[in-house]
């Protein structure tokens, strides 16, 4: 069991941290609004505190999980900052979803005080922290990911290290990516198929089981064919993933037609007011 700290308890981070609880870790957590951290300690007991440093003091590992990089410097750096109470040997986990830049950032902060450090954002949304059950893509070393990673399986089904400091935010970029083009497919191939007066549930039964099938299919089929939007990662959130990919795919050199395509979608969505609905909420463009 170790001593841990978690900084962020939004709809992920607050799973997250409870998960780490109820494994029997010893919890301290920040929230930048305070009710939500003491509601947390009310639930699962552990600790809360007013800074981030005062929250990872002494901790053997800190994780973090905010909105973006600016999010991330706010809580990690400075004199409040997670890193200026963490110890030597301590190890410091990001799973917000943000730039490599960043990580890269972090990782050289965390190298003067002799901290390790992983960047480390999640797939598999809302439903998957609640559950426990997160894909973790890591960046970092491996002595580092091995030290964190059996802390990790609290929440996680399956954590991969892939490769030096920055790559596991790569990665959450091409996943990123991936389910752009899969929910757009299922926005058009849905509408076609109820405008051609096929059962939904007999459809995704039948075609779920060959080439097509996928996680998008399977779990949110029917709240598509519905017009519901609440059971999943937010539009918002979604075009701010993408545009830290398409801000990488033009260093590297990428070009993302489909990609920039769907994030003009998502767009209209949120000029309509959908700005909070899950990214499956692209089928709603059809439903006018």
């Amino acid at each position: 069991m170790a001593n841990v700290a978690f900084i962020g308890l939004g709809v992920m981070g607050y799973p997250m941290a409870g998960h780490l609880a109820k494994a029997g870790h010893q919890v301290n957590v920040y929230n930048r609004t305070h009710s939500k951290a003491e509601q947390w300690v009310e639930e699962f007991g552990g600790a809360c505190f007013t800074t981030p440093k005062q929250t990872a003091t002494g901790c053997d590992i800190v994780f973090t999980c905010v909105g973006n990089d600016d999010d991330v410097r706010s809580v990690c750096l400075g004199d409040d900052g997670a890193l200026a109470g963490m110890p030597a040997g301590s190890i410091l986990v990001d799973h917000t979803t943000a730039s490599a830049e960043l990580a890269r950032e972090l990782a050289q902060h965390a190298k003067t005080q002799n901290v390790g450090f992983l960047d480390a954002p999640v797939s598999g949304g809302q439903a998957g922290a609640d559950n426990g059950v997160l894909t973790v893509m890591l960046g970092g070393d491996q002595a580092t990911y091995q030290t964190a990673k059996p802390v990790m399986a609290a929440y996680s089904r399956f954590t991969q290290l892939m490769g030096e400091v920055g790559s596991g935010q790569l990665a959450k970029m091409v996943n990123q990516i991936c389910i752009a083009g899969v929910v757009q497919g299922l926005a058009e191939a849905f509408t076609f198929a109820e405008n051609a007066g096929l059962d939904p549930d007999l459809l995704v039964e039948t075609i779920s089981k060959g080439a097509a099938g996928s996680w998008q299919m399977e779990n949110r089929y029917k709240t598509m064919f519905a017009g519901e939007y609440d059971f999943g990662f937010a539009v918002d959130w979604m075009r701010k993933d993408l545009s830290i990919a398409f801000a990488e795919a033009k260093k590297n050199g990428t070009q993302l037609p489909m990609t920039e395509m769907v994030d003009g979608f998502y767009q209209e969505i949120q000029t309509g007011g959908g700005n909070r609905w899950d990214t499956s909420s692209l089928i709603s463009r059809y439903k006018k």
